[in-house]
């Protein structure tokens, strides 16, 4: 599917080939081309003066009663013997959307060798019911076979919501899912909330984060979200009931056409930073990449993790796996501490739900210092070293 062209209106101006970011238009002496390429962003479409192009009418897809579709569901990431703490936080907001809909909340576990207890977590942290697929084929994660099983899953119980992580695992099979199912997928939601008709909001940063946009999806089911780790707030688990099921499909859905031999662990320093308690992070303020031993310093003698902004990732001075922000990172720590950052709105979507935001800046109208809890308006170079030695001489080791 692509641009359609009225060939009586073009004028051949070229405008259109020039406006296109993907390269799908082509010009040739009387007309011109659209190929595969494109992906009727519309771009072409709103900067033809003539109203020669015009993007096609795609309604509302196969006609689906909308209302056989009943229920949220949470997926819940299983790694390793351990469910991801973001399971728990989706738990928490996929109750209030249950309740706001007056259905069940379902979670999903997908794995091999499940511990028993683990269903019944899901459970004390507000599911009403949770499906447990535990197949040997399933021991190690690959796109095809979860995404099939959860596909059959959601064809055969038809819930009208699914929530997911914007993990690594999340960000790689889910979308398959949502294309199987013909259905939307937003990424990276920061709000969820049911409209009155129904739908489900989902809000999310969009033009590098300078707007937030809600978007709905009216016309198919199920209305899919993924949320990054730390958004939400995950419930305290509680006495509650609930049952667990285990349903049975069938056993295409488990073969694959790859193989898993190995699973090597990330040496990296993501994980640390997500669940850190304590995050100092170095921005563009630092001036170069051997400064950001000062933060090395800083965040060893608080037991914390070290954080970077996007520019310091930019310039080169530390890996990506240490960027907070919209393109890195959302992390939620009781201590977040903001060192020569200026606080772009991309960096701090991912940390403002941090409990306690120390900004030190030479600026005092940096933007940084609209979200900290305490400001520090002094030169880096000076302050922080100063607040190492105040720091070893309270534990008395100068």
């Amino acid at each position: 599917m692509k641009v359609l062209v009225d060939r009586q209106k073009c004028t051949v101006c070229g405008v259109c080939v020039d406006v296109c970011p993907f390269s799908a238009i082509t010009l040739t002496e009387t007309s011109i081309e659209v190929s595969d390429a494109c992906t009727l962003c519309g771009m072409c479409v709103d900067t033809c003066e003539f109203g020669a192009l015009s993007l096609p009418d795609v309604g509302a897809g196969p006609g689906e009663d909308l209302s056989a579709f009943r229920g949220v569901w949470v997926y819940a990431e299983w790694r390793e013997g351990l469910i991801h703490k973001v399971s728990y936080e989706l738990l928490s907001e996929g109750r209030k959307l249950a309740d706001k809909r007056g259905v069940p909340l379902c979670a999903v576990l997908l794995g091999h060798g499940l511990d028993g207890t683990l269903a019944h977590e899901l459970i004390a942290h507000g599911a009403d019911v949770v499906y447990v697929v535990d197949r040997p084929e399933l021991a190690h994660f690959t796109d095809e076979v979860y995404g099939n099983v959860l596909v059959e899953l959601i064809r055969e119980k038809r819930p009208e919501i699914l929530l997911a992580g914007a993990t690594s695992m999340g960000r790689s099979f889910i979308p398959r899912v949502a294309a199987c199912l013909r259905t939307g997928l937003t990424a990276d939601c920061t709000e969820l909330d049911i409209s009155p008709e129904g739908l489900l909001l989902q809000t999310r940063p969009a033009f590098g984060g300078n707007v937030m946009a809600t978007i709905v999806c009216p016309h198919r089911r199920p209305q899919m979200a993924t949320v990054r780790p730390k958004v939400m707030k995950p419930v305290k688990r509680d006495g509650r009931t609930g049952s667990v099921e285990s349903p049975t499909l069938p056993e295409e859905c488990f073969r694959a056409r790859i193989e898993v031999l190995e699973v090597i662990p990330e040496k990296d320093q993501t994980a640390k930073l997500t669940e850190a308690d304590v995050i100092v992070s170095g921005g563009r303020g630092l001036r170069k990449a051997e400064n950001f031993a000062i933060i090395e310093e800083l965040a060893q003698l608080v037991r914390g993790a070290v954080g970077a902004s996007r520019g310091a990732v930019d310039e080169g001075w530390i890996p990506p796996s240490h960027q907070v922000g919209q393109t890195g990172r959302t992390v939620a720590p009781s201590l977040y501490m903001a060192v020569g950052i200026a606080g772009a709105i991309q960096h701090v979507v991912g940390m403002q739900g941090s409990n306690v935001i120390v900004a030190v800046n030479k600026d005092p109208m940096a933007p940084i210092f609209d979200v900290a809890t305490y400001g520090v308006v002094a030169d880096l170079f000076d302050f922080i070293p100063a607040f190492i030695r105040k720091i070893r001489q309270d534990r008395g080791e100068l």
